[in-house]
């Protein structure tokens, strides 16, 4: 992860670039203060928990006011900065206080809709959400808000705290410090959980202890980052991507009302098994079973038998294994046995994964019971384990000596950038086909900042775009220049490519709206191939760009948000209109995993 230094005179913080990131306070017990009563929930968290605590608070003045919404209502939030981060980056949060605030051990499916939803509702507002939840279900909402959120294409972490952040010895600061920071500063388009310096996926989570700040575990699944004095380290190998062209869209409601989750033990009776099967209204089971997926069969097979008889009725069974890490299989033969009967195996799903996948399947209309139990088998937002992929190193290709020094990715990028600015489909396909495991080329960017997104939007091949789309690529990031490839390729009036990028979820950032609405009072200038475009700022200035596309050498960020050289007011950004990049005169490398910003 590369510095950058900063060659400002006066106060160089000042102009590090911003993210912003909405906090959603739902409770739990990082938000009590002790009451003669106990621990209750407190309100004002803002003010009286994070402004005193320098770490949250920069005191950067004039203060910002930031909007959201909630129930379609539309909000004014007051906000607070961070200082600038070991990436050289602000971020900027407001919160949504839930009213009331609710208690974790009691959430429902309500509850999940209603965090779901006000994601949905300010998606467009900000680059990443930070939910506050209580421990007792966190992993159940991680799970449940993963299948509830499809084509998710920014972070939404959930973190909590096992003592308040008011008691003097807690873990609360580092959990809310380290999900602000890795959601404003990194593109992790998943639900994520994090604790104890850990991000997770949220469903392959698991709460693993009562007290411990050490309190959850992700047993069958590596971390996708972990926090240590030198900053983030990010598994980008295992961080999933939207592959399909389709904006960010949320399902309400999981049929959690229809499901149980029984466990099996030594001696239990068919009776037993057999009364929760015939609960009126079941439409699904959980069972969890000893080691790979084991099960007492019974005097004479009569539990096998009990089981049996509810898939025929249509209940869905679904098999678990009730040890903390491993997975089921038909290896022994009372698992063979269930499997027979038609009960699913769940691999290595979590409890919490399991439950939450089939209240998720029962909830969508229209699929059948062979659709449902095809899907439980299949992993749909890599909450279960599946085949690895074999991993390629890229050639470096037929690049000019000149430029013998660049990597192989480095490379392989620029080479990628002029097929993309020549609409060679083809030479684009053959370079990506060795980078299908660790999207190495779409995780970088040249020296401007732009990914390959912005180069396709604002190429001659709109298929390129629907390629580099599909293939995982993220609409959201921003160049040095703060532009989304969404900007770029209205600019250019690509109109197909604004489109596709609008259709898998892309949106203008906050300050290029401003500049579209005071764009008819700026003075726009053609001269030569080049367009003079005048951009307002967050803070009512303006910045006067000259722009000229020219195909670039990349560079690797491995992730970082992009924005952290700034161009000053009067630096000249050139833009060809027939190239494909945006480049800043002095432009230093950057990531593509990053959203850039000028201040």
């Amino acid at each position: 992860m590369g510095q950058v230094t900063f060659m400002e005179r006066e106060n160089p913080e000042s102009h590090y670039p911003e993210s912003r990131v909405l906090i959603i306070m739902t409770g739990g017990t990082i938000c009590m203060q002790p009451s003669a009563d106990g621990l209750v929930p407190m309100t004002g968290f803002l003010q009286s928990a994070m402004a005193p605590r320098p770490s949250f608070n920069d005191s950067s003045a004039p203060s910002v006011e930031l909007h959201a919404y909630k129930n379609g209502v539309k909000l004014s939030l007051e906000s607070l900065r961070t200082p600038p981060s070991a990436y050289s980056r602000h971020i900027r949060y407001g919160i949504l206080e839930f009213q009331p605030l609710l208690d974790s051990s009691s959430i429902s499916s309500m509850g999940w809709t209603e965090i779901a939803q006000t994601v949905k509702e300010n998606y467009h507002l900000y680059d990443g959400f930070v939910v506050l939840h209580g421990t007792d279900s966190l992993a159940y909402t991680a799970s449940a808000l993963s299948f509830m959120m499809s084509d998710l294409g920014k972070p939404v972490i959930l973190t909590g705290s096992q003592a308040s952040i008011f008691a003097l010895q807690s873990d609360a600061v580092d959990n809310l410090l380290g999900s602000l920071i890795i959601a404003g500063t990194f593109v992790i388009p998943e639900v994520c959980l994090f604790f104890h310096h850990t991000l997770f996926r949220g469903n392959r989570t698991t709460k693993v202890s009562a007290s411990s700040f050490e309190a959850f575990a992700s047993p069958n699944c590596e971390p996708l980052a972990k926090v240590t004095s030198l900053g983030a380290d990010v598994n980008w190998a295992l961080v999933r991507r939207p592959t399909r062209i389709a904006e960010f869209q949320v399902t309400r409601y999981l049929d959690t009302a229809h499901v149980a989750c029984l466990r099996i033990f030594p001696g239990i009776k068919p009776e037993m098994v057999d009364s929760v099967l015939r609960v009126p209204n079941l439409r699904g089971l959980i069972l969890e079973t000893f080691g790979m997926g084991n099960a007492p069969g019974g005097v004479d097979g009569s539990l096998t038998k009990v089981i049996k008889e509810a898939v025929q009725r249509g209940t869905i069974v679904v098999n678990v294994s009730q040890c903390t890490n491993g997975f089921v299989s038909p290896l022994y033969a009372p698992g063979t046995a269930l499997g027979r009967a038609g009960v699913v195996f769940g691999h290595d799903l979590t409890t919490e994964a399991a439950l939450t996948k089939l209240s998720y399947l029962l909830a969508l209309p229209g699929l059948k019971y062979d659709q449902i139990t095809a899907q439980m088998s299949h992993s749909l937002r890599g909450e279960m384990t599946e085949m690895t992929l074999p991993s390629f190193s890229h050639p470096a290709g037929s690049i000019d000596s000149a430029v013998g020094r660049l990597t192989s990715a480095e490379s392989a990028f620029t080479a990628l950038g002029y097929a993309i600015r020549n609409g060679d489909v083809r030479t684009v396909r053959e370079i990506l086909e060795g980078d299908e495991f660790n999207h190495q080329l779409l995780k970088m960017a040249d020296y401007a900042g732009n990914t390959a997104v912005h180069l396709a939007a604002v190429g001659p091949e709109p298929q390129i775009l629907r390629d580099v789309l599909t293939r995982g690529a993220s609409v959201h990031a921003r160049n040095r220049a703060n532009n989304t490839p969404l900007y770029l390729a209205e600019k250019m009036g690509n109109a197909e490519c604004v489109q596709l990028l609008r259709e898998a979820g892309a949106h203008l950032w906050v300050a290029e709206t401003s500049a579209k609405t005071s764009e008819a009072d700026g003075e726009v200038a053609s001269n030569a191939g080049f367009v003079e475009v005048e951009d307002g700022d967050d803070h009512g200035g303006s910045i006067s760009e000259s722009v000229e596309l020219v195909p670039s050498v990349g560079v690797d960020g491995d992730g970082e948000k992009l924005g952290e050289v700034q161009q000053k007011p009067n630096d000249e950004i050139k833009i060809d209109t027939a190239g494909a990049g945006v480049g800043g005169l002095g432009a230093a490398s950057a990531g593509v995993e990053t959203l850039g910003k000028i201040v």
